[in-house]
């Protein structure tokens, strides 16, 4: 199966797992996702592969994933249980890199094989982990905030709550995923990759996210459907 076949299934599946999990188990399974998502997505960064005619590194869909459940948030629960799921995020990150860390602190036994390979991977997590860290805060606090003032603006000048859905989400996001792939893909990578190779990995970072986030839309509006329904309250 082709990369091209591989990234959209994997978005369409992602964002269907959100809304599953949003219909199963309300907020919760919203923070559960983001738990989830944090995790995988900065392991998945570090593979890097050619679709589409770009190169680019897994894990966009993934942390794309993660502003569909702010803004999914933000519509249906409020300011303050966003920035919830952004606190979980960053303790989530902050846990797994101590965690994955004290595991280089043991001495393999003779018998060991997974040592080498848990060595590679997650040798080059603080670097990454740290600064995605620091990018996570800075671009879903961000994110949030710019979502609400979307909201107040699209109130302002429709004169109902509840239109311009699409506007405010991605009028948020996709700002937001501007500067999370400039301040992410410098910070994590530089050093490791040319200059060149950079450019083309946030050229094709910021593709990807333009196209998630136009596509999250629908989703978005659907956690509202359910969210509406009296047998979903």
């Amino acid at each position: 199966m082709s990369n091209e076949i591989l990234l959209i299934l994997s978005l369409i599946i992602t964002y269907s797992i959100v809304l599953t999990l949003f219909f199963v188990f309300r907020e919760q399974g919203l923070y559960l996702w983001t738990i989830v998502a944090t995790i995988a997505a900065n392991i998945e960064v570090l593979i890097m592969v050619t679709a589409f005619g770009m190169e680019m590194t897994l894990g966009n869909i993934l942390f794309a994933s993660t502003f569909l459940v702010t803004d999914i948030l933000s519509e249906l629960y409020g300011k303050k249980a966003a920035q919830t799921a952004v606190w979980m995020g960053i303790a989530t990150s902050v846990l797994f890199v101590l965690i994955s860390q004290s595991w280089m602190l043991y001495l393999p036994n003779e018998h060991d094989f997974a040592s080498p390979a848990i060595r590679t991977v997650f040798s080059n997590t603080p670097r990454l982990m740290l600064v995605g860290i620091a990018v996570y805060v800075a671009v879903q606090f961000f994110d949030v905030w710019a979502y609400h003032k979307w909201w107040e603006f699209t109130k302002r000048t429709s004169g109902g709550q509840e239109k311009f859905l699409w506007l405010r989400n991605n009028g948020s996001t996709l700002v937001s995923q501007l500067l999370n792939t400039i301040l992410f893909t410098w910070g994590a990578f530089f050093g490791t990759h040319s200059a060149e190779s950079l450019i083309s990995i946030m050229f094709s970072s910021y593709l990807i996210f333009v196209i998630t986030s136009v596509a999250d839309t629908p989703f978005v509006y659907l956690a509202r459907y359910l969210y509406r329904k009296k047998s979903f309250k």
